[in-house]
């Protein structure tokens, strides 16, 4: 397998030399052909096929679906049929004129079918509204869920390749301080130095040591976490996400903007939108029972018992008004209630405004700085790369000590770490720009409904 040479990819402007330090470390190393590697894209879709939160909002979904179905019953006629078979130890005959009726059959038989529909009842009208923007809310709240799952992922993800790599940065500091210990053995050896300096390496191998035991600690609990939110095992192997070196080059955005559009879009803020609209549809429906309401009932029946009227089968049809003229005042309690609620509604739509306006201009501020830190924290790792490198250089050549050796390694991992947790910053940052203004984690609309 050909290597990549990371370095080739460098641009020769200063300009660039930042994003080519980015690129360095940004770029994994290469890995075995059949050595599996997961993208950000397929761990948030194994999160939404597989975390529970993301199947429990589909429930939601299909439940409020249901109560509109249910809503939408009340204005279609409902139809019963029953049927009747009645076993009797003798049979009854009377003879009337030159006729003979049967009053009471042997094998009784009867069926009955009745037929009953509102015509008019006001009350439904506002409660099938309700549950038709309950459900469109519910569409919006579920997409909300499984967004808020994706970015969490994201920031897991994020969290884990951070981890990774402070472990490559700790083993890449092991390394150098095992350099620094065969110099120091055989300066000593050479009769060069002291064994001050030979115990000052061997301090400072240990050290290093140390650090990697602990952040391979570290990187097995964050590949637990990111599992436990894909509810599935996955790869030790992570691939950086694209949307990284994007947000470097990004121009800078328009807040004023950004703003009215997020809150636009927000599945969150249109949700609550309609849960709003739900409590104001509710608030007429106990106005609307001082109207009377109407309702259209018939019913047919058969027997084989004709009984007096000689008549098998019979009907009817009817009409029902029904007009509750007082009761207690509950209506009332009701309007006040509901327009209460209503009201609190409203106001929880300004206010997840306001706060969408807050969040899109603190990620905005916080995507700036990220980017600013990112910048400098590329070019104090360069220098610290520099500098421990002339400062092995120095030693090798007894123009230096153990001391200052020891000092330029800690210096160069303190840089790589800064490095590494400024990177991660910044894709913490992006995502959480993306979060305030409606997308998913990769810049797109979220679905909304089936």
């Amino acid at each position: 397998m050909k290597k990549i040479n990371k370095r080739s990819l460098c641009p020769k402007t200063s300009t660039g030399l930042w994003i080519c330090l980015l690129l360095l470390i940004l770029i994994p190393s290469p890995v075995a052909a059949q050595e599996e590697i997961l993208t950000l894209e397929q761990a948030v879709q194994m999160a939404l096929s597989g975390n529970e939160r993301a199947l429990a909002a589909d429930e939601r979904v299909t439940a409020a679906v249901s109560r509109l179905s249910k809503a939408r019953a009340y204005f279609m006629p409902s139809i019963n049929v029953t049927g009747n078979y009645t076993r009797r130890p003798f049979e009854v005959q009377r003879t009337i004129g030159n006729q003979q009726i049967i009053v009471q059959s042997l094998n009784a038989l009867s069926s009955v079918a009745s037929f009953s529909m509102t015509i008019f009842d006001a009350r439904s009208i506002p409660t099938l509204i309700q549950t038709s923007s309950d459900r469109s809310s519910e569409w919006y709240a579920s997409a909300e869920t499984k967004r808020g799952l994706s970015f969490e992922v994201s920031n897991a993800f994020l969290a884990t390749l951070g981890v990774d790599q402070i472990l490559e940065a700790s083993r890449n500091r092991l390394d150098f301080a095992r350099q620094n210990l065969e110099a120091a053995k055989a300066r000593y050896a050479a009769g060069l130095v002291s064994s001050n300096d030979v115990t000052r390496a061997e301090l400072e191998y240990a050290t290093a040591e140390q650090g990697v035991t602990q952040v391979q600690g570290q990187v097995e609990t964050t590949y637990l976490e990111l599992g436990y939110l894909l509810n599935s095992p996955i790869p030790k192997k992570l691939k950086v996400p694209d949307f990284l070196l994007q947000a470097v080059e990004e121009k800078p955005l328009v807040v004023d903007q950004l703003i009215p559009e997020a809150q636009a879009r927000r599945p969150d803020v249109i949700s609550l939108r309609w849960r709003a609209k739900a409590q104001r549809a509710l608030v007429m429906e106990p106005l609307l029972r001082w109207l009377p309401s109407l309702s259209l009932t018939g019913r047919y029946s058969y027997t084989n018992e004709a009984g007096l009227t000689g008549q098998n089968t019979n009907w009817n049809a009817g009409l029902s008004l029904s007009w509750s003229i007082f009761d207690g005042f509950t209506r009332n309690g009701d309007y006040s209630e509901r327009k209460s609620l209503a009201r609190q509604a409203d106001l929880d739509v300004q206010s997840i405004l306001r706060q969408v306006e807050l969040e899109v201009r603190d990620s905005l501020v916080s995507l700036t700085n990220q980017r600013a830190t990112l910048k400098q924290a590329t070019v104090a790792y360069e220098v610290a790369k520099r500098n421990a490198a002339e400062t092995a250089e120095l030693y090798r050549q007894g123009l230096g000590t153990a001391l200052q050796v020891a000092d330029a390694n800690v210096r160069l991992f303190e840089a790589e770490l800064a490095l590494v947790q400024a990177r991660y910053g910044m894709g913490i940052a992006y995502l959480s720009l993306e979060a305030a203004l409606g997308l998913d984690p990769f810049g797109k609309e979220p679905k909304i409904g089936n």
